[in-house]
Order: C-alpha cells, then structure tokens, then sequence
C-alpha cells in the first residue's frame, strides 16, 4: 500500500488573504494575538484511507506516536515523507523504522518540492475551507473546527498524480 504522510500546523488567529470594504474606509480584521496552535499529521493511501491526527509537537514524540497510528491503520506500506529533521535524523525513528523495516518502506519526497506530496493539497483545503477568514471566539472552538474538518472530509485525491509530478 503506497502512503503518502506529512504535518502542518494550524495557528489560532486569523489570517484574512482578502477583505470586502467600502471605498474610503478602513477595514476591520479581528485577529485573537495568540500563538496557540494545533499540530497534524496527516496520512493518505492510495486506496483512499486516511488517518489524521493531532499531537502537541510536530518532533519524534509525536512522529512516533504516529508513525503507531500508521501501522494499525495500514499495516504494510510504502510510506513517502519529506526530509524533516524528525524524520530522517532522530536516533529513535531510525531505530523504529529499521525494527518495522517488514511493514514500512520509507520513500523520500524531493527537498523543497512540497507539490510532489498528496497531503499538502489536505492541508490547504482545510486551511481554506476552515479557516479562510473565519474568526473563532475561543481556541477551543477553532481546534473543534480544526479536528471535526480532518475527521469527516474525504478528500478524493490521486495520489499518483502527485507523486509522479
């Protein structure tokens, strides 16, 4: 099963990209000054599935932890992912993936070609679809949009068509 894995991460506060206003008159953006945030990671294979998750930091704690995630949902795969720090230098990754060398094959995105990975279309979907210029009241209230929008969208992506860009 081919996979194709990745991370971003949301920030609670508002990033307007355009806004209507009358001529003359100065628009008003809502912004929360917070730096909260929720990290994703963020899995798609080439049949469709999907497994998104949240963890406090996009480090190796919550590589890990994820990379768990992946196995129960996929069993065996062929999982492409970029070249982050936490993925390809981390001691205990590497001790991970060579212990489960039998169910995961790691396959490297190119460095600084984001275009090449499926799940960055996710992301900016969600970013769009949730975010776009939506104020949220409370940080609790824009992590529930945040997770229920990963939890219910089906994105119907081919994956081949990122991955032999």
């Amino acid at each position: 099963m081919i996979v194709a894995e990745d991370e971003s991460i949301f920030i609670y506060d508002v990033k307007i990209r355009s806004v209507w206003a009358v001529k003359g008159s100065k628009p008003k953006i809502f912004a929360t000054g917070s730096h909260r945030k929720i990290v994703f990671y963020g899995a798609i294979s080439e049949d469709g599935r999907q497994c998104f998750r949240t963890y406090p930091e996009a480090n190796s704690d919550g590589f890990l932890k994820y990379l768990h995630a992946l196995l129960r949902r996929f069993q065996k795969m062929i999982l492409f992912m970029d070249k982050a720090t936490w993925h390809k230098k981390e001691a205990r990754v590497k001790r991970f993936l060579k212990k489960h060398r039998d169910h995961i094959e790691v396959m490297w995105f190119p460095s600084g070609f984001p275009e090449a990975n499926p799940i960055e279309e996710c992301w900016n979907q969600g970013k769009d679809d949730v975010l776009g210029s939506k104020f949220f009241n409370s940080f609790d209230e824009f992590k529930k949009a945040v997770i229920t929008y990963y939890r219910t969208k089906r994105f119907n992506l081919d994956l081949y068509k990122y991955l032999c860009h």
